[in-house]
């Protein structure tokens, strides 16, 4: 009996060091793979340059999806597009827009989203700001005047330049004075729109049905050379968002007496309708197939440049993750799922439909981690509001080498995510789900929807720190013996109102987008 005891304790301890042994080793390899044998720049531009925006419905969005699927396939994973609703179907063309008078000058700008075409010729018309009201009474006076016309719609900056470079340079009294009047400036323009009854997204289309020709905007980003680009708003006019110097010029001109006049054209092709879809490829699991372990990225973007970081690093990530353990950890424990979803900028639609269809693999979810903030290295992880996420994920983290995880800053149990990307659509089904949130590398200002999104503000030692990362934590998640718990937090008071706050709910996805 003394022998078989013994001989059992050496056997624990052989297997142990065994799985220690294999842990180590698949570490090992992940990170020669990742460092040694990256293909991100070759996904970076084929996704990027190549095929380029992907905005829901577009033809270059289902451009995506096909690529990814081949690209999948040419790994020898199993993938496919799965549909989950339809959008209106838009092809951005060529856009120009010159002041013609009071002199000649190419301005810089370009069609927003949906925008409505201009004839080939193009339109020509004279420009006019949106004043200040002080009740409905003098907007519904105004109105009128902006029949054939070219409306400003934003509101004047008088300053180009970003707050942190005001900081550098000024006087302290200069930056103080600098951002008072801003901000009174601010609330000026915010209450005399208040007072219309209309909001920056119904305002266009006011304007529309007054007679305008067409609309300019200018939503600077608050970052040199930088504007956000979202959607026109309107069904037969053009819409152009122009940069916050060319703005600035045409206010002041009007504010001076004269009247420039703008030559706007803005090709673009209307297509009716598309399907939309999520790209959903599969390692298939070895020993528990109907558990599952889900890699989260967003694949449209807005297409004010090609959506490099938002989300083309999350995108290029999670195919690379794919990839990488396809190679090297062809038979998993846990199925691996990686999702790329459309339509995330138009309110997580995608992921919804997949959480919608799939219901019956929530209860089963081992792990949902998600990419969706940036090129930045991984900086900051919640455990979301599930309860025992410690445990679970300081677990799969040990695995990773301290040079990158050294500087990641951990919450946990943290508070159930309510909005901004897809884990939450899973957190809402009750799937332990996790932002994988980055560095910030000036991506609210810079690249995050706007017109300089591109392939450029990449920084691949950061996107390969996030690949070898997220695939330790995919195996280390995969091969855990123990089903991580979904238990959440209780949770707390609203302060407001004195209940219980509420955890997120599952949400059915928008099935036809921009079709009325």
């Amino acid at each position: 009996m003394k022998n078989y005891a013994k001989l059992l304790m050496i056997s624990t301890v052989f297997a142990v060091s065994l799985t220690a042994q294999t842990k180590d080793q698949m570490v090992k390899s992940i990170m020669d793979e990742t460092y040694q044998n990256s293909q991100l720049e070759t996904l970076a531009y084929e996704l990027m340059d190549d095929i380029g925006p992907r905005l829901v419905g577009s033809p270059k969005m289902q451009q995506a999806h096909d690529w990814a699927v081949k690209r999948f396939q040419n790994w020898g994973i199993e993938a496919q597009n799965e549909q989950w609703g339809e959008w209106k179907a838009w092809e951005r063309g060529p856009s120009s827009i010159e002041m013609v008078a009071p002199y000649s000058k190419s301005i810089e700008g370009m069609q927003l989203a949906w925008s409505p075409s201009t004839s080939a010729k193009g339109l020509t018309a004279d420009v006019i700001m949106l004043p200040l009201f002080k009740n409905k009474e003098e907007f519904n006076s105004w109105l009128p005047k902006v029949k054939g016309r070219l409306v400003m719609v934003s509101q004047y900056l008088s300053s180009g330049r970003p707050d942190y470079n005001w900081k550098e340079y000024a006087t302290p009294e200069s930056f103080d004075k600098m951002k008072k009047e801003t901000s009174d400036a601010a609330d000026e323009w915010r209450k005399s729109i208040a007072v219309t009854g209309e909001t920056s997204r119904t305002l266009n289309e006011k304007l529309e049905k007054a007679g305008a020709a067409g609309i300019v905007s200018s939503y600077w980003s608050r970052g040199f050379g930088v504007n956000k680009i979202f959607s026109a708003n309107t069904k037969k006019i053009p819409v152009v968002d122009i940069s916050l110097e060319d703005y600035g010029q045409l206010y002041r001109m009007i504010q001076h007496g004269k009247t420039p006049k703008l030559k706007i054209n803005a090709q673009s092709k209307d297509k009716g309708t598309a399907s939309t879809f999520n790209t959903v490829a599969v390692i298939k699991g070895s020993q528990k197939p109907e558990e599952f372990v889900i890699l989260s990225a967003h694949l449209d973007s807005w297409d004010g440049g090609t959506g490099a970081t938002d989300n083309g690093t999350g995108t290029i990530t999670m195919m690379e993750v794919a990839r990488i353990l396809k190679k090297n950890y062809p038979n998993p424990k846990r199925t691996i799922v990686v999702g790329l979803w459309g339509s995330e900028e138009q309110g997580l639609n995608g992921s919804r439909g997949y959480v919608w269809t799939h219901k019956d693999q929530m209860p089963n979810v081992q792990a949902v981690f998600n990419q969706d903030n940036g090129t930045g290295r991984i900086a900051n992880i919640s455990g979301q509001g599930f309860l025992h996420s410690y445990h679970y994920l300081g677990r799969w983290l040990s695995a990773v080498p301290n040079d990158l995880t050294k500087d990641i800053k951990t919450t946990f149990p943290g508070f159930p995510g309510g909005g901004g990307s897809d884990h939450v659509s899973f957190i809402a089904a009750g799937a332990p789900s996790f932002m994988l949130g980055s560095l910030n590398w000036s991506y609210g200002n810079y690249t995050w929807h706007t017109n300089r999104d591109t392939y450029d503000k990449i920084v691949f030692d950061d996107v390969k720190s996030n690949v070898a990362t997220i695939a330790i934590l995919t195996y280390m998640a995969s091969e855990d013996p123990e089903k991580a718990s979904s238990e959440k937090i209780k949770m707390p008071t609203n302060s407001r109102t004195g209940e219980p706050m509420m955890w997120p709910e599952v949400k059915e996805p928008t099935r036809k987008g921009g079709l009325d």
